[in-house]
């Protein structure tokens, strides 16, 4: 079984560029023969089913599969079913230059199986669009929306391993999500789908462990937040609104009101 915890741990520790991305659509019944990988890379499989077989092991590929080659592995795929078979390669490689090895685990084939995930495609989307953007900031945002697809892909496969008991740990995993991503549109479905559980039962175990609805517990957090920037004094309502995730600072500050009792201003002079 392969740890996600320990690939995650790899490409925080490295150094690593994006080399390509490239969106394929194949056609039902299509058959792919003697291809030979020359990148590192992952497939993301967005739709449809397809069987391949890396140097004589079989996948099976399915949305939500998460396929990783290393360069000079021999690739025969064929698309199953009566769908067209959509999927992404992302091409990578690591800074190993200083270092003068490799890194094992990625110089290997498996499979990962996070579960189909709208975010994730979304994110592909957005990283073939940013992929060629100049300048600092570009190849940042490059980076940052790859890794944003791999904590996606990795905690989905965690989320999958631990089953059908949902643990303390999960809610944890999620708490942990939310103070990460306070300030971003986040929604019940989102929160669920991430996590491996349905609304109803992820709702039900978050209110178990802490209390609060996953939605209510998102304001919550953000208010917390929003307090602590007025307490400095230094932060203009209508800023401190949108660090949080609020665009409409009057919204914003029914919401603030109706947690702490007083208007954000009131809140400000009282600190």
């Amino acid at each position: 079984m392969t740890d996600m915890d320990q690939l995650a741990s790899i490409f925080a520790d490295n150094s690593f560029k994006i080399d390509g991305i490239n969106r394929l659509v194949l056609q039902p019944k299509s058959i792919l023969r003697d291809f030979r990988t020359l990148n590192h890379g992952f497939l993301f499989v967005v739709r449809g089913e397809a069987s391949m077989s890396v140097d004589g092991t079989i996948y099976e590929l399915q949305p939500g599969s998460v396929f990783h080659a290393a360069p000079g592995m021999q690739l025969d795929s064929q698309v199953n079913g009566h769908s067209e078979y959509e999927y992404y390669l992302v091409f990578y490689s690591f800074d190993l230059l200083e270092k003068g090895d490799s890194i094992q685990e990625f110089d290997s084939h498996f499979k990962l199986d996070s579960g189909a995930n709208p975010r994730v495609v979304e994110l592909l989307v957005m990283l073939q669009e940013q992929l060629h953007a100049q300048g600092g900031i570009g190849k940042l945002r490059v980076k940052e929306l790859f890794l944003s697809i791999m904590v996606q892909v990795f905690t989905g496969c965690s989320q999958r391993e631990i089953g059908t008991s949902p643990s303390e740990k999960v809610i944890e995993q999620a708490i942990s999500y939310i103070h990460g991503h306070y300030m971003n549109l986040l929604t019940l479905d989102e929160l669920a789908e991430l996590h491996g559980m349905s609304s109803k039962r992820f709702s039900y175990f978050f209110h178990k462990y802490t209390g609060f609805r996953p939605i209510d517990y998102v304001i919550h957090y953000r208010m917390e937040r929003a307090g602590e920037l007025l307490k400095s004094g230094s932060y203009l309502i209508r800023d401190v609104a949108i660090s949080v995730g609020y665009t409409n600072p009057l919204y914003f500050s029914r919401i603030f009101k109706s947690k702490f009792g007083v208007s954000p201003s009131e809140y400000t002079h009282l600190n």
